[in-house]
């Protein structure tokens, strides 16, 4: 049986054991979970939050992570101003980046979702309305959820990754963690 930790990553935290080559410490994935063995399988910025998979097995890490698998990788994301539905079309669609095309998304106007509260809040302006979607994801290039929104014209301010497949956030509070196990395929 494989070991899977589906781990609630809080804002501000490295994806990763070890801080190489900074002079201010920040936390790291030890700072939260001490089981040897186990290893991120993919990213998620520090400045983003949410669900981060890691695991003991590097079938199932690259399962979870190779874009190959088409794993859905679902987002909450709280956006700048308005979009319509030109613009949610356009996620839909596969938006130009500066790396290429994206995959169509899902995606879809939510009802503000209810997480915990972000440390350090988001800077809220009056006379920017703010909005939330719920977008899904079939690939995972560097920051690529952030310059999709930008692209259409509604930067992203709060990230919270809340599902990968079928493993979600559902039931785990910020800066914890539980444990599955996992059938060999």
């Amino acid at each position: 049986m494989a070991r899977l930790i589906l781990f609630n990553k809080p804002f501000g935290v490295l994806s990763q054991f070890t801080d190489r080559g900074s002079q201010a410490e920040r936390q790291t994935l030890s700072d939260y979970i001490a089981v040897p063995g186990v290893y991120p399988a993919g990213r998620l910025d520090r400045d983003s939050e949410g669900l981060l998979l890691l695991c003991d097995d590097g079938q199932l890490q690259a399962r979870i992570a190779d874009p190959r698998f088409k794993l859905g990788k679902t987002y909450l994301v709280q956006v700048e101003g308005e979009p319509d539905e030109v613009s949610l079309d356009r996620l839909r669609s596969g938006v130009s980046l500066k790396d290429g095309p994206t995959r169509p998304a899902e995606v879809e106007l939510i009802s503000a979702p209810a997480l915990w509260p972000r440390d350090p809040p988001i800077r809220m302006r009056k006379s920017v309305p703010d909005n939330w979607l719920r977008l899904t994801i079939r690939e995972g290039r560097n920051r690529q959820v952030r310059r999709m929104t930008a692209a259409i014209g509604h930067p992203t301010l709060r990230l919270v990754r809340w599902s990968i497949g079928e493993w979600t956030l559902d039931g785990i509070a910020t800066g914890e963690w539980t444990e599955l196990a996992v059938p060999e395929r």
